[in-house]
C-alpha cells in the first residue's frame, strides 16, 4: 500500500520576475490616478447623496421567523381584522386623577382617537371597551390602532405619531404609544443616539491609537480616511436597496463599527508593508506599491473575503433582520475592501514621502521587522510550553461560566425607563394584569371558534379570554384575544404556548407579538449550530487553500472557538448574572439576547480570521523564503505582532465604547465584541497561535502530494 507522500520542505517557488495579479493590479492603479480617483469621487457622491437618508429609511423590525404560525396570525389578522395584529398602535391613557369618562379625560381620549383616525396609514381605531381595554376604575384605558401597512412602515408610524400623541397629556392624564412597533421605534432612537455617542468618542480614541502605531499624523490619517469612504458609499448602496428590499436600520449601525475596525486592519496591514518597502528597502514607489500588493494586498483579500463568508452564513438564519444586518456588513466590508486594494495605493504613492509628516520623534519609518515583537517571538520558542498552556488556561477559566449561559428574546428592559413604550407597558400591567402586554391572537375557523374559546379558558397559563370575534370581510375566521398569566417575557409562556398549540382545533394558529419572540428564538436555537458549523468549514477550508497547509489551518480555525468561547462566558457573568450592571448602567434581564449567540459568533469568527490570516499569511511569506520554522514563525510574529497589536487595540476601544453609552443590546455587542477582540489579538494570536507553530514545527506546513495536486498554487513571498 502506497504510503503518502508530505512535502518536508518549503514549496519550490521561483523568485517573482514580475507583480502578481494583486501587484500589477497596484502598479494599474497609480498609473491611472486620475480615472481611479474620478471613479471613486464618482462613487462615494453619487452614493454619497443618498446617506443622509440611511437612518430615516431602514426599517426598523423585522424580527421574526418566517415561515413560523405566529407571522402567519399576523398576516391573516392584518388582512382579515381590520389591522387588529401584533404590530398594531395601542395607545395607553392614563388618569391621576379619576375616571377617563368624563372630564379632562374624555376630551384626551378623543383628540387620541382623532390622531389615529386621521393617519391614512392605520386600519380600524377601536375605542377603550369597558372590561376589555378600559380598567375597572375607569382611570386606564387601552386606544387600539389596526396596522394598516407591514412591519416596518408601522415602526415609521409609530415615530411620527408618538410625540404628536404624547403631547394630549396633561398635569392629570397621561398619553403614551405602546405596542411592539412602539417599542422598536423607541429602541431605533435610544440606539441611534448610542451610536452616535459612541463613535464620536470613539474617533479620538482610534486616531491616537493610529498616531502611536504608525508614528505619524498622515499615515494615522489614512484608515480614517478610507474607512469614510467605504462607509459612505454603502450607507447610500442600503438605502438604494431599501427600495427594493427591507433593509434593517441595525444593518448600517452594525456596518458603521464592523467597517471602521475591520478597514483600519486592512490600512495598517498595507500602510506599514508599504513603508517598510519603500523607506526600509529603498524601492522605487511602483516597485514598493507591486511588493505591497503582493503580500500584504493577498493577505487582506483571503482575510476580506473570509469575513464575507463568515457573515454570509447568517443569512441560512431565515429572519429579515439578521439576513439584512448580515447583507448590511457584507457589503460594506466590499466597498473598503474595494477601497483598500485600489483607493489606498493610489494614495500611498501620491504622498509616498509625506505619510511620514508630523512624525514622532523616535519613528523609524522602514522599520516593518520589530524588535520588540521579535524578542517576544524568541521567547515564546524558547519556553512554548509555559507560555502556551498559561494562555490555555485563561481562556479555559474565561469560558467555563458559559456552560450555565441561557438565552431569551429582550424583554422590554431593554429600553429607557422613560420611554413612551415602556411606561405604556408598566401601565398595562398595573391595570389589566402582569400577561396584558403579551396578549395571544388564536386565529381560528370559525366553526371551531367556541371549541378554541373554551380550550383557551380551561387552560392554566391563561388568565382571561376575550369573546371571538368575526372577521371583518367576512371570511370564515374567527380571532379569539387571551391575557396570559405572566409577564412576556416569562420563559413559563413558551411552555403554555407550545401546551395550547398542541391542544387546540387544528385550524387553530397561535401569535401575538410575544409569541413572535418565542418562534423566533426557536428558529434561533435550531440555526445557530447550523452556522456555526457552515463558518467553520468555510473558514478552514479558506485558510486551506490560501495555506495549502491542513494542520496549521486547521489549528487556525479551532483556536477562534477559545476566544469566542471566552467572551460568552464573561457575557454570562455580565448580562446574565449582573456583575458590573451598575458601572454599565444598564437592568440585567437574568438571560443573554437570543440573538447575540449566532449573530456576534460569525462577527468575532470574522475578526479573529482576519487576525489569523495577518499572522499565517507573514509566517508562510517567511516559511516559502527560508523553510526554516523558527524563522517562520519568530518572523511571522516580528513582522505582523505589532500591526495586530496596534489593529486590535483599535478595535477594543471601538467595541467598548459601544458597552458605555445607550440601550442594553448595544452593550451586549460592546462587550463581547470587545473582550473576544481583546482575548483572540493578543492571547490567541499573539501567544497560543505562535506556540502551535512551535510545537508542530514542520509538520505545520507539511502538505499531503494528492492536495497539493488539488489545490492553487498561493505563494506568499514576493521575491
Amino acid at each position: 500500500m502506497p504510503q503518502t507522500k508530505y512535502a518536508a520542505g518549503p514549496p519550490a517557488t521561483a523568485p517573482f520576475p514580475q507583480p502578481g495579479p494583486l501587484g500589477r493590479l497596484g502598479v494599474w492603479v497609480t498609473d491611472h490616478r486620475r480615472l481611479v480617483t474620478i471613479g471613486w469621487v464618482l462613487l462615494v457622491i453619487g452614493l454619497g447623496v443618498f446617506a443622509p437618508a440611511v437612518e430615516k429609511n431602514l426599517s426598523g423590525a423585522g424580527w421574526q421567523a418566517d415561515g413560523s404560525e405566529s407571522v402567519a396570525v399576523r398576516e391573516l389578522a392584518q388582512e382579515h381584522f381590520a389591522g387588529n395584529a401584533s404590530h398594531a398602535i395601542q395607545v395607553v391613557v392614563h388618569s391621576t386623577d379619576g375616571s377617563l369618562q368624563d372630564g379632562a379625560g374624555q376630551q384626551v381620549l378623543t383628540d387620541v382617537i382623532q390622531i389615529l383616525r386621521d393617519e391614512p396609514r392605520l386600519d380600524e381605531v377601536i375605542e377603550p371597551m369597558p372590561g376589555v381595554s378600559l380598567s375597572q376604575d375607569g382611570a386606564t384605558a387601552v386606544v387600539l390602532a389596526g396596522a394598516g401597512v407591514d412591519t416596518n412602515e408601522m415602526v415609521r408610524v409609530a415615530t411620527d405619531l408618538k410625540e404628536e400623541l404624547q403631547g394630549l397629556s396633561t398635569d392629570t392624564v397621561q398619553v403614551n404609544p405602546t405596542g411592539s412597533s412602539l417599542l422598536w421605534s423607541d429602541f431605533n432612537e435610544a440606539n441611534l443616539e448610542a451610536m452616535l455617542t459612541s463613535e464620536m468618542m470613539s474617533w479620538p480614541v482610534t486616531l491616537a491609537i493610529l498616531v502611536l502605531a504608525f508614528g505619524a499624523l498622515v499615515a494615522a490619517g489614512l484608515p480614517l480616511v478610507l474607512t469614510l469612504a467605504g462607509l459612505v458609499a454603502s450607507a447610500g448602496s442600503l438605502v438604494l436597496i431599501n427600495e427594493l428590499v427591507p433593509v434593517s436600520i441595525w444593518a448600517m449601525n452594525f456596518a458603521m463599527m464592523f467597517s471602521l475596525a475591520l478597514g483600519i486592519d486592512y490600512a495598517l496591514f498595507l500602510v506599514a508593508r508599504y513603508r517598510a518597502a519603500r523607506m526600509g528597502h529603498h524601492s522605487s514607489a511602483r516597485a514598493a506599491i507591486a511588493e505591497t500588493m503582493d503580500t500584504a494586498g493577498k493577505a487582506v483579500l483571503l482575510s476580506g473575503v473570509t469575513v464575507l463568508v463568515s457573515l454570509s452564513a447568517v443569512m441560512l438564519v431565515p429572519s429579515p433582520s439578521f439576513r439584512s444586518m448580515a447583507g448590511g456588513i457584507m457589503l460594506s466590508v466590499v466597498f473598503v475592501l474595494a477601497a483598500t486594494l485600489t483607493l489606498l495605493p493610489l494614495v500611498l504613492v501620491a504622498l509616498d514621502q509625506k505619510i511620514n509628516k508630523f512624525s514622532l520623534p523616535w519613528v523609524r519609518a522602514g522599520e516593518h521587522r520589530s524588535p520588540v515583537f521579535a524578542a517576544w517571538g524568541e521567547r515564546l520558542w524558547r519556553r512554548p510550553m509555559v507560555w502556551g498552556l498559561g494562555s490555555l488556561v485563561v481562556l479555559i477559566v474565561l469560558a467555563a461560566p458559559i456552560l450555565g449561559l441561557e438565552t431569551a428574546m429582550p424583554s422590554i428592559k431593554v429600553l429607557p425607563e422613560d420611554s413612551s413604550a415602556r411606561v405604556g407597558y408598566d401601565q398595562v400591567q398595573d391595570a389589566f394584569g402582569e400577561g396584558a402586554p403579551g396578549m395571544l391572537q388564536v386565529v381560528v375557523d370559525k366553526r371551531d371558534a367556541e371549541a378554541a374559546s373554551q380550550i383557551l379558558a380551561d387552560d392554566e397559563g391563561i388568565e382571561t379570554v376575550m369573546p371571538s370575534a368575526p372577521a371583518s370581510d367576512g371570511t370564515d375566521y374567527s380571532l379569539i384575544q387571551a391575557v396570559p398569566t405572566v409577564d412576556p417575557s416569562d420563559p413559563d409562556l413558551a411552555a403554555s404556548v407550545d401546551r395550547l398549540r398542541a391542544d387546540l382545533p387544528d385550524s387553530a394558529l397561535v401569535g401575538g407579538a410575544a409569541v413572535e419572540n418565542i418562534d423566533l428564538k426557536n428558529q434561533l436555537d435550531t440555526t445557530t449550530p447550523l452556522v456555526i458549523g457552515v463558518v467553520l468549514v468555510l473558514g478552514f477550508l479558506l485558510l486551506l487553500v490560501a495555506l495549502q497547509a491542513p494542520l496549521i489551518s486547521l489549528l487556525g480555525t479551532l483556536v477562534s472557538l477559545l476566544s469566542t468561547a471566552a467572551a460568552f462566558g464573561v457575557a454570562r457573568l455580565v448580562f446574565q448574572d449582573g456583575h458590573g450592571s451598575g458601572f454599565l448602567g444598564f437592568e440585567p434581564q437574568g438571560f443573554l439576547d437570543a440573538w447575540a449567540p449566532v449573530f456576534f459568533f460569525a462577527m468575532i469568527f470574522a475578526i479573529a480570521m482576519d487576525y489569523t490570516v495577518f499572522l499565517l499569511a507573514s509566517a508562510k511569506e517567511h516559511w516559502e523564503k527560508s523553510g526554516d520554522p523558527h524563522e517562520a514563525m519568530v518572523g511571522a510574529v516580528a513582522h505582523s505582532g505589532r500591526v495586530i497589536f496596534a489593529a486590535g487595540g483599535v478595535m477594543v476601544a471601538v467595541f467598548f465604547t459601544f458597552a458605555l453609552s445607550g440601550p442594553l443590546p448595544p452593550k451586549e455587542m460592546g462587550v463581547i465584541l470587545g473582550v473576544a477582540v481583546l482575548l483572540d489579538a493578543f492571547l490567541v494570536r499573539l501567544v497560543l497561535l505562535p506556540v502551535m507553530l512551535r510545537v508542530a514545527g514542520r509538520a505545520a506546513w507539511a502538505t499531503p502530494a494528492w492536495l497539493r495536486r488539488v489545490l492553487p498554487n498561493i505563494t506568499f513571498s514576493h521575491s
